[in-house]
């Protein structure tokens, strides 16, 4: 047995779990934390602007790549309410990630000492588990089953909270024996999977919803493979994007009230069978219950039990892990197929490959200020199948699914279920961390990018690059669109006449100011036709200067963005495309 300060067994047990980098802002009630990182050393650390920043580039390191756990750690008090809002966002996309908060001395966690709060009880509503340490021999344990938890079963964030004397407090910890747990992970049986491929084969018209635990589970090619072999189309959701390549014949589109293509909606109101996997049916992807379900069976696998039956009950359900349960469809397809008994799909095939000919939204406006479609056209256009784009929320995500292409899974890095603006610069550090090769595109309104905009400060001190597209309408663009019902236009302007930068006539804050102000490069476009050239600056100034390096692009003030409240009646408020001239950079078959 060795003794050493409890902090330093922590320290050693997230070596020994994986963890070589964190994300973080000092403070007193965590020094002690920060004095066995620099004493033990193997763990590298990224000093965040804002702690709520922290807690999403934690978020974004974990979605880069399968295994990762992205770790943030805060002072006590305000620092862990700030990271309640990187919890509640990795909570509900099924993100693990470990909060690290310090604490007041356990005497005086009943006195209201400064900057003591039960942060525990705050986190407790969106972790898997949130606790106060209060018992040093119990640290290295508490963190053994930390990383356990956010493992198993459905994944998630967890949050320590570690008293300045707990981690002070001189400890017995053999950590020459210490091993990791195995997670838990539930499977499908046999019975179910031939039960399930029963049903299938039985239906005309399926479709194959992957969703973000495919993703989680590293079992996108599983996904792949077991779609080739039955035939089926597939509709990722949001979180699923990229489980597929956007150019496969059997890729047939999203579905949605919001990030969906018309194809996708179209063949899945043709569909009368649906097998979703991994998937939790939120309601922007659905809409109502009663016309997403009408007239379609449904099987539903899931890791999570309660997730079974919690927005309607299927006609089969399945508890496992989407990779088990992957592993075993297509070891019985296989054997089915090669048995001939497998229907042929090809005519279903055909009919949704020309919906998604057909059914387009136009992109090639010539428009100046810019329409919005015209930004991820061009973009298209000078991006590759290797980019990696990373989006929150607002009319700038919404446009972007329903624009932007993506080959891969993680190379659409989203904050599906929280959304919440300032994610995207934070997310964007964290994917780079996690990844210093792969090629960075994250996408903001300016008002999404005026939250935290200081941690663009970064990726500056560390040399953090990738590229931010920022589409300006100086309006909340959104929630604008969302006012129209309400036949209002109320406290969602962000133009005024910025005396500092008259050239901006009227669109306020000076981006490219305040950019360079923190150390990164910006350029600003207003011509369409500059968009493509600018994107291609915008790269070589990142692979020059090793900062991130915003592309501004100056959009007309009021654009609608097709939307609606159900996937039969979204309302599509630009022209449509009536040929390949119109879209195109949008993949077709059947041309």
């Amino acid at each position: 047995m060795t003794k050493m300060k409890a902090i330093e067994a922590a320290i050693e047990v997230m070596k020994l779990e994986g963890v070589d980098v964190v994300f973080g802002v000092p403070g007193a009630a965590i020094n002690p934390m920060y004095a066995a990182m620099k004493k033990v050393g193997g763990i590298d650390h990224v000093l965040a602007r804002h702690v709520e920043g922290a807690s999403h580039m934690a978020e974004g390191y974990t979605r880069t790549n399968t295994g990762n756990i992205g770790v943030c750690i805060g002072t006590s008090g305000p620092a862990g309410t700030d990271m309640i809002t990187g919890l509640y966002s990795a909570s509900a996309d099924s993100i693990p990630i470990l909060c690290i908060t310090g604490q007041a001395p356990r005497a005086r966690l009943h006195k209201e000492d400064f900057q003591a709060v039960d942060i525990a009880s705050i986190a407790g509503p969106v972790t898997k588990w949130a606790t106060t340490v209060l018992e040093p021999a119990q640290v290295p344990r508490a963190f053994q089953k930390a990383f356990h938890l956010m493992r198993s079963g459905r994944p998630g964030p967890v949050l320590l909270d570690l008293p300045i004397d707990v981690q002070l407090a001189e400890i017995e910890f053999d950590i020459d024996s210490y091993e990791p747990l195995e997670p838990y992970k539930p499977q499908a049986s046999r019975a179910q999977i031939t039960k399930a491929l029963t049903m299938l084969n039985a239906a005309e018209k399926p479709l194959l919803v992957s969703g973000g635990g495919v993703i989680n589970a590293g079992a996108a090619t599983l996904l792949q493979t077991f779609a080739e072999i039955t035939g089926i189309p597939v509709i990722p959701t949001l979180m699923g994007w990229g489980s597929v390549p956007d150019d496969h014949e059997l890729m047939a589109g999203m579905v949605g009230l919001q990030t969906s293509h018309r194809y996708g909606n179209a063949s899945m109101l043709a569909s009368d069978f649906v097998f979703g996997i991994g998937n939790r049916w939120a309601n922007r992807h659905t809409g109502s219950v009663d016309v997403y379900t009408k007239d379609r069976k449904f099987v539903h696998i899931d890791i999570e039990p309660t997730q079974i039956g919690r927005i309607f009950c299927p006609d089969l359900g399945i508890v496992s892990d989407a990779k088990a349960a992957l592993e075993l469809l297509v070891e019985v397809a296989t054997e089915m197929r090669d048995a001939g008994q497998l229907p042929d799909r090809s005519a279903w095939v055909a009919e949704c490959q020309k919906r998604k000919a057909t059914l387009l939204r136009k992109t090639h406006f010539k428009d100046v200020p810019v329409k919005p479609m015209r930004v991820y056209e061009e973009m298209n256009k000078v991006f590759g199948q290797d980019t990696c784009y990373v989006s929150t929320i607002g009319l700038s995500q919404i446009a972007a699914t329903q624009f932007l292409h993506v080959y891969k899974p993680r190379h659409w890095i989203n904050c599906g279920q929280a959304g919440p603006l300032g994610w995207t610069i934070s997310a964007a550090l964290g994917v780079r961390v996690a990844d210093p090769k792969r090629p960075i595109v994250a996408i903001s309104g300016d008002y999404d990018f005026q939250f935290m905009i200081e941690e663009l400060a970064v990726g500056a001190q560390f040399n953090l690059p990738y590229i931010h597209v920022v589409v300006n309408n100086s309006y909340l663009g959104l929630i604008r669109q969302a006012q129209r019902q309400f036949d209002i236009d109320y406290c969602v302007q962000l133009a005024f006449d910025n005396q500092n930068a008259p050239e901006l006539e009227g669109y306020g804050v000076d981006h490219v100011a305040v950019v360079e102000g923190l150390g990164c490069k910006a350029i600003r476009v207003r011509q369409p036709e500059e968009i493509a050239g600018a994107l291609r600056q915008a790269q070589a100034l990142m692979a020059k200067h090793k900062v991130p390096v915003v592309v501004e692009i100056i959009l007309e003030r009021v654009t609608n963005i097709a939307m609606g409240v159900e996937i039969d009646g979204v309302n599509e408020f630009e022209a449509l495309a009536e040929g390949q001239d119109d879209a195109p950079t949008a993949i077709t078959f059947n041309q």
